[in-house]
């Protein structure tokens, strides 16, 4: 019988708990969201929040991706260094930030950057950031259609600070950038029709852009719920982001139509027996991302596992089969959303055909590189 795909032939060498990157899946997924964006890859604008890792981002510009979207100044910087031809940061620039976005302008001068601005004051902080280093920042429309957390409904006072965008010395207005988070509906059906529904105001506002005068270079659209859906239209730019690692809380969800594989997987150890029907695993808080609800992991070897407490450093779980299990015993475990998870490694052990042979730095795992 062949090893289960999580197996790792020399896992005894790697410290738990670990992240594990699993370098040919992470291929595959990359190429399925080429093939997804009908095989076009200016179409893509993967966001980097899921994996924040150099060599993830000098694969996608080996096949081509050299567009990105970000969340944070380290990622952008990130993104810069390894290839990226194009980089929106999909995060209001305050503070500090907007002045570390225009140094990394200057920094990289081969490379687009480029902010988001659903508030004139917003604006006035990039443009002001732009003036005073000699240089022209990019500057998308941040638009909610939806989900209520930043953006600008589109309308008349959209339209107004678009063409604020288009006269504001040191900016240049880019397009426009529609985020539908909330959209994660299991069936594709209700999916596409919220989808639709919730995309049709930001269409009319870019129609009546462009018949002011205003260009809309780009809009930015969806994450990876409606990553396909979105795909359907060639008139927009993709911008998923978990589709790179995955996890069972999307792949539980969409099977069928977004038939990716979990790249990432959380390496844990039995490092107690405390009751006849309990196993202890050294996941904690601090390895796997607490804001989801039970169960944040599903182990591969005891997916029927009930989680039953967990702390900062151990994860108690109560199942039938804790005879079968010894103490130093390794478990391959699935986040259920991956993004925070990675988040918490400073490094990923990389696993080529069952083996480990590399580490990666979780390069942007920190939210300064360094500007």
């Amino acid at each position: 019988m062949y090893p289960a795909w999580f197996h790792v032939e020399n896992e005894h060498e790697i410290p738990s708990p670990a992240l594990l990157f699993y370098r040919e899946r992470i291929d595959h997924n990359l190429k399925l969201m080429l093939k997804i964006a009908g095989g076009d890859a200016k179409r893509l604008r993967p966001h980097v929040k899921t994996h924040k890792t150099a060599q993830v981002i000098a694969r996608q510009v080996e096949l081509g991706i050299t567009q990105f979207k970000c969340s944070t100044i380290a990622e952008t910087e990130m993104c810069a260094a390894n290839g990226a031809t194009d980089v929106m940061l999909a995060m209001p620039c305050v503070g500090p930030n907007a002045n570390r976005l225009a140094q990394l302008a200057v920094n990289f001068p081969q490379v687009q950057f480029s902010g988001i601005a659903d508030d004139a004051e917003t604006l006035r902080l990039l443009a002001s950031a732009a003036q005073q280093h000699r240089i022209i920042l990019g500057v998308y429309l941040e638009l909610d259609c939806g989900m209520g957390r930043t953006g600008i409904v589109p309308g008349d006072t959209a339209a107004t600070l678009a063409h604020a965008m288009k006269d504001t010395p040191g900016v240049q207005f880019r397009g426009l950038h529609a985020y539908d988070g909330h959209i994660h509906d299991e069936s594709i059906d209700v999916r596409r029709e919220r989808c639709d529904a919730a995309f049709e105001p930001v269409l009319r506002l870019r129609c009546r852009l462009q018949g002011e005068g205003v260009v809309v270079k780009e809009v930015v659209a969806g994450g990876s719920p409606t990553f396909g859906i979105h795909a359907a239209h060639p008139d927009r730019t993709l911008s998923p982001g978990t589709t790179v690692l995955w996890d069972f809380g999307y792949g539980d969800k969409y099977p069928v139509d977004l038939p990716f594989q979990p790249a990432a997987v959380l390496l844990a150890r039995v490092i107690s027996k405390p009751g006849p029907n309990r196993i202890t695993v050294d996941l904690g808080h601090k390895s796997v991302a607490p804001e989801q609800p039970q169960p944040r992991v599903r182990f591969e070897e005891l997916p029927d596992a009930v989680p039953v407490m967990q702390s900062e450093e151990h994860l108690v779980l109560e199942t039938d089969r804790a005879h079968e299990f010894t103490i130093g015993q390794t478990l391959h475990g699935l986040p259920r959303h991956v993004c925070p998870s990675v988040s918490m490694h400073g490094e990923a052990y990389v696993i080529e055909i069952g083996k480990c042979t590399d580490r990666w730095a979780v390069t942007a795992r920190n939210r300064r590189i360094t500007v």
